[in-house]
Formats: structure tokens, sequence, C-alpha cells
């Protein structure tokens, strides 16, 4: 580690739980550019778009199984000691496993449904508590504020659909967290935000075009763009404290709702 990598550098440190090819990816190359020292943390950190980030952005990339305490609180530990403490925190973890989806209440295996729940809000829980204790002793920047935790959420957080009572379960609890998390932590000047995406996602391909592994190729900007979801992650982290939203629903221009 060089002194311009040390931990005390005064550059803002963005910590992203949950890595692939969209959204994380796009958060991270965006902090980066924008002058954050930026860790990523994945079950597979060896991913090939983890290994991209490292080489082009200067990107930590660090192994953790979001759902086990004793993981989340070693990568916590392992960012403070390598870069310091976060100021960003992102979770966004869909924690959907194969066989959950389309299934209907009376189908749905149980032991499928639990592992949905802790893959995603069980993990947001901990991050969200491994993220509170140590903003809690950021000092106050020149805007009176310690930090920023954002939850990536979906539509299942607005609404439970018909055949997906297990993420429906699971996407309100993140929002439940969150909102408690927001009325808790905001008043000592950690923001805390929910961002659902009503929309799936279309993320650039090698070939140039941005697709959902579902819904097919983005069509005049028919599927949210995780450029621009980043984006506005960065924007609720630079937020005035005076105007601090807590729950952004992005959706595209043409998305029915």
């Amino acid at each position: 580690m060089s002194s311009s990598d040390s931990p005390s550098s005064t550059k803002d440190v963005a910590l992203i739980v949950g890595g692939g090819p969209g959204i994380s990816a796009s958060c991270a190359r965006l902090f980066a550019e924008s002058g954050m020292r930026v860790a990523v943390a994945a079950r597979s950190p060896d991913k090939p778009v983890l290994r991209a980030l490292e080489d082009s952005h200067g990107v930590r990339r660090y192994g953790c199984d979001a759902s086990r305490p004793e993981e989340v609180d070693l990568l916590f530990r392992n960012v403070v000691s390598d870069l310091g403490t976060p100021r960003l925190v992102v979770h966004n973890i869909d924690g959907r496993v194969p066989g959950i989806l389309r299934k209907g209440i009376a189908d749905a295996d149980p032991a499928l449904a639990f592992e949905t729940f802790q893959n995603a809000a069980f993990s947001a829980f901990l991050v969200g508590q491994s993220a509170a204790r140590l903003m809690r002793d950021n000092p106050l920047d020149a805007n009176g504020v310690r930090g920023t935790i954002i939850f990536t959420n979906a539509s299942a957080a607005l609404k439970g659909f018909a055949m997906s009572a297990a993420f429906a379960m699971t996407c309100h609890a993140k929002t439940g967290l969150a909102q408690s998390m927001a009325r808790e932590l905001m008043p000592e000047g950690i923001h805390v935000a929910n961002v659902p995406i009503d929309a799936a996602i279309g993320f650039t391909q090698e070939d140039g075009t941005r697709a959902h592994r579902r819904a097919g190729t983005t069509v005049d900007d028919n599927m949210a763009d995780p450029a621009h979801i980043a984006e506005v992650y960065l924007q609720l982290h630079r937020q005035h404290r005076s105007t601090w939203a807590f729950e952004v629903v992005l959706r595209p221009w043409v998305e029915k709702w």
C-alpha cells in the first residue's frame, strides 16, 4: 500500500455490498471517478467485472457472504483497516434463489423462502448495523453529515405480486428496516435512503447494447440504466440535510405502474 493509499487519506470511502455488472459496477465506477476510495464486496470477488474495476478504477475487492454476521463484521474491519471508515455504504443484494421464482404460496419451498430472506433482508440488517456503528463515530463534514446508507430495493417493496410471496415479504422487510433506521439515524447526521427500482435493469453487454437476462434487449430506454441509477445514489449522498430524501422510486418513462 502506497502512502497515497493509506487509511488516513481525506477522500471519502464508499463500500458497495453486492457485486455484479449492473448497479454495483456502475456505482463503483462513478464513485471512483468522483474521487472516492471504493470497496466492493461479493460472495465471488473474482468475477471478471470486479477484476476489471480493480484494474481500471482502483476498486478494492473483498469476499463476503453478507448473510453471515461474522463475515460482515470482518468485511467492515478490513475496509476500515485498508481504506478508512466508510461515509457511503450501498447494500445492493437482490437475494432471490432460482427455486423460489414464480412460486405460488402453496408451492413455495419454506427453506428457499427463508434463504431469500437471509440473502436480502437479513444481509441488509447486518450491513446497515455495521455501517451505523462506524458512521456514528465519523466526524461531521462541512454539511453536518456523518454518512449515507442506501438500500437498493425492488418493485415488490411497493406491491406484492402474485406468485412472489417470499420476495414480497423480503422487500417489505427491507423497507421497514430502512424506515426504522432513517428515523433513528437521520437526527444523528446519517442519511438513510430506500431506493425501489420499479423496472428491469438493462446493463451494458459486451456488444455495447443494454439488456436484461429475462426482459431482453433495451429499446428506447424502456429499462432502467444502472449508470443513471448510480448518479441518483451519488446525488443522495450529496443531498443537503435540510432536504434529505428517504424513498426514491426509479422507473423508466414507459413503465406501467
